[in-house]
């Protein structure tokens, strides 16, 4: 009894059990007593698995740049697979017996950076910085299409880049050439604000100085039109007074004396002192100046 065991897969194990070294059983998930001597369980896990990489490449340019990133697979043949690993476990402590299966994720990642080195050595630096994702794809694409995981019976499910960065050294330098970048565009907007702000102040005082300008013009209009009407205001004025003169020529000055005299009499209360001598009179009669 002690040399009889029991073994139960997992759903998602396909199962071969080998006697003697020959097949007896293989399917998905099987369950079975065997005899511990002569008996040999493989157990080929078919669910998707996930895995990292990371490795470095060199660009078109001979930069060094380290590429970051996860792929899923899954085990599509697993008869296959058998063929090419060793996947025997030991029913007691559930655990493979050689460390074949972890090599499975590191072969399958050197086959995705073998088909990314590709499209790496195809860019510079910084189009592979820049281009990661589209590397991504397009590795994922040549692998499915070159179907060169199917001699290993694993189909790559999908395949994504976290992270493409250069060396240290090279990422300070690019670092400090962003940096400056940065800087001599905040410095071309500073100088586009004064720019800006002095064409506006230019405008402003344009327009002032229009606004000056025709003030000045419409002012010497006024002016013009003003001294117009003072010119033709003194030209009236000197044709009434001519016109006034020229009805008194004709009268006798003694004549005009009396009408001056009634004049001042009528506007005595408006004289304040008004002192005619003899000799004036005489003089105003006599028509002597």
């Amino acid at each position: 009894m002690l040399n009889i065991g029991f073994f139960k897969g997992q759903p998602t194990d396909y199962v071969i059990k080998y006697v003697a070294g020959k097949v007896r059983r293989e399917g998905q998930g099987l369950a079975f007593y065997y005899l511990k001597h002569n008996t040999q369980i493989v157990a080929i896990p078919t669910s998707s698995t996930d895995s990292s990489f990371v490795f470095n490449e060199v660009t078109k340019t001979f930069q060094a740049v380290v590429l970051q990133g996860q792929f899923t697979y899954r085990i599509q043949n697993p008869g296959q697979a058998a063929t090419l690993l060793n996947f025997t476990i030991d029913p007691a402590r559930r655990s493979y017996t050689t460390n074949d299966p972890e090599r499975l994720a590191q072969r399958i990642a050197n086959i995705i950076q073998m088909e990314a080195r590709v499209e790496i050595q195809k860019r510079s630096l910084e189009e592979t910085l820049h281009d990661f994702q589209t590397i991504a794809v397009a590795a994922l694409s040549r692998i499915q299409e070159k179907a060169s995981l199917k001699s290993m019976g694993v189909e790559l499910m999908s395949l994504y880049v976290q992270s493409a960065k250069p060396i240290p050294e090279v990422a300070k330098a690019l670092e400090a050439e962003q940096r400056e970048s940065l800087l001599r565009r905040a410095d071309e907007a500073i100088y586009a604000r004064r720019a800006a702000a002095v064409e506006e102040e230019r405008k402003i005082k344009e327009n002032q100085l229009a606004t000056d300008i025709t003030l000045e013009e419409r002012r010497k209009e006024l002016i013009s039109l003003q001294g117009a009407n003072v010119r033709q205001e003194a030209q009236d004025h000197a044709k009434a007074i001519e016109l006034e003169m020229g009805a008194y020529r004709s009268q006798d000055p003694k004549t005009l004396l009396a009408l001056a005299l009634k004049d001042i009499g009528t506007n005595a209360g408006k004289v304040g002192s008004l002192t005619i001598t003899s000799e004036i009179l005489a003089s105003l009669l006599n028509g002597s100046k």
